[in-house]
């Protein structure tokens, strides 16, 4: 692969990353006060409903579970990537950074930041194959 078409994918990444913390922000920006638990599975509930969902060109949203108490996982898939000829530590790394400053600097995600939130994003390659996990706890984000 040619770098130019390298850097493309890498800007591309970084964009559907940020498009899926902002898929967060709409998620919860309707919430003022803190989600019950009740609430919350509920919530991704209708959610899922939406599921498959393309949210950026290059990253689809599968769906969303609460696998713990506080914890909110997305499960995505990066549809232009292969994991046999992608480079996977620095798409992490790259999607990891953005993830973190959106979270901490984003209005709309305060609930998260209120509540000791963790945010885990798990990314497939357009083979279902895992890519990676990028997981944000509150100490990185306070």
């Amino acid at each position: 692969m040619e770098q130019p078409a390298k850097n493309k994918r890498l800007i591309v990444l970084v964009i559907s990353a940020i498009a899926a913390l902002s898929l967060t922000l709409i998620f919860y920006y309707s919430f003022k006060d803190p989600v019950a638990d009740s609430e919350m599975t509920e919530l991704v509930a209708k959610y899922n409903e939406n599921c498959p969902l393309i949210i950026q060109e290059g990253i689809q949203l599968e769906s969303v579970n609460l696998p713990r108490e506080k914890v909110v996982q997305y499960n995505l898939t990066l549809v232009n990537v292969k994991k046999e000829t992608a480079e996977v530590e620095i798409i992490k790394q790259n999607i990891e950074q953005s993830l973190i400053s959106t979270v901490k600097a984003n209005p709309g995600l305060k609930v998260f930041r209120d509540n000791n939130y963790t945010l885990i994003y798990n990314y497939k390659d357009l083979k279902n194959e895992y890519l990676f996990e990028v997981v944000i706890t509150p100490q990185q984000y306070k």
